[in-house]
């Protein structure tokens, strides 16, 4: 199993690894069939742990190959890994500026079942978490592409982590879209719809991501720290807050540390 998927090239791993994340953000999203309501500590500590994966894989996944492979430049390695990491951020900041959207978490405005006011917050929710996935799927696909060049630095078990721990935390992202439009009142069939379609483009991006590399081998570093600079800002902006908005915040911070030791692990042990 391990020789085949090895022996793939990268599209084709990268579109795998990132349809297991769209499956973690369905199976997320299906709680929707089983309960209106889901305990906050729960997602509080979902959110949390989350956050703890995505600012590991930030660092071992993406920014560390980044940095060795910049040694290999014109360039000190430190340049092309903290430009790349910057205006990944910028990107999302500019992106979250610009274009409306609505946090998962926001207060539920009363409204009816197939009026505006339910057809607009339902477009801002799945659009705000599409936001985040569409960095999410181009990092998956660059740690592939990378490995598919055998660039220094980069290592197929580390893009399986990656793509590992970005499932994980595209559970609670599912959760966080479908469950607020459930309990407006729409039906258990579509708030399950929306929820899932949120991951639906992080195939698309790694995809893209993958056949780019192929492509722009010498602007590596720069996307490799680039998608890890996208992936902090989202932490920063959305999942930390998110996780302590019903004031659990000790629990969220040690989820948030128990998410970083499990994706420092795998990485460390599956490299």
């Amino acid at each position: 199993m391990w020789d085949w998927f090895a022996s793939q090239g990268a599209v084709t791993q990268a579109l795998a690894g990132t349809l297991f994340t769209w499956f973690m953000t369905a199976v997320g999203a299906s709680l929707v069939f089983f309960t209106r309501i889901v305990n906050e500590r729960f997602m509080d500590a979902m959110l949390g742990f989350a956050g703890g994966v995505m600012i590991a894989a930030s660092y071992w996944s993406l920014l560390a190959p980044a940095l060795e492979m910049g040694e290999e430049g014109p360039l000190p390695a430190w340049i092309p890994a903290a430009t790349g990491f910057m205006l990944g951020g910028v990107f999302l900041w500019l992106v979250n500026r610009f274009l409306p959207h609505e946090h998962p978490n926001a207060p539920v405005t009363a409204g009816t079942r197939t009026g505006p006011l339910m057809n607009r917050r339902s477009t801002l929710l799945v659009l705000a978490i599409t936001l985040h996935n569409i960095p999410e799927g181009l990092a998956v696909g660059v740690a592939f592409g990378a490995v598919a060049a055998d660039l220094s630095g980069a290592s197929l078990s580390g893009a399986l982590a990656l793509a590992l721990g970005i499932g994980i935390q595209n559970f609670p992202e599912g959760t966080a879209v479908a469950m607020p439009l459930r309990r407006e009142g729409m039906s258990r069939r579509r708030s399950f719809f929306y929820g899932q379609l949120s991951g639906m483009f992080e195939p698309i991006a790694a995809v893209v991501g993958a056949a780019a590399v192929l492509f722009i081998e010498p602007l590596l570093p720069y996307a490799l720290s680039f998608a890890a600079g996208a992936m902090i800002f989202v932490v920063a902006e959305e999942v930390i807050p998110s996780s302590q908005e019903h004031g659990h915040k000790s629990m969220a911070s040690m989820s948030l540390m128990a998410g970083f030791a499990v994706m420092m692990i795998l990485d460390v042990a599956l490299g």
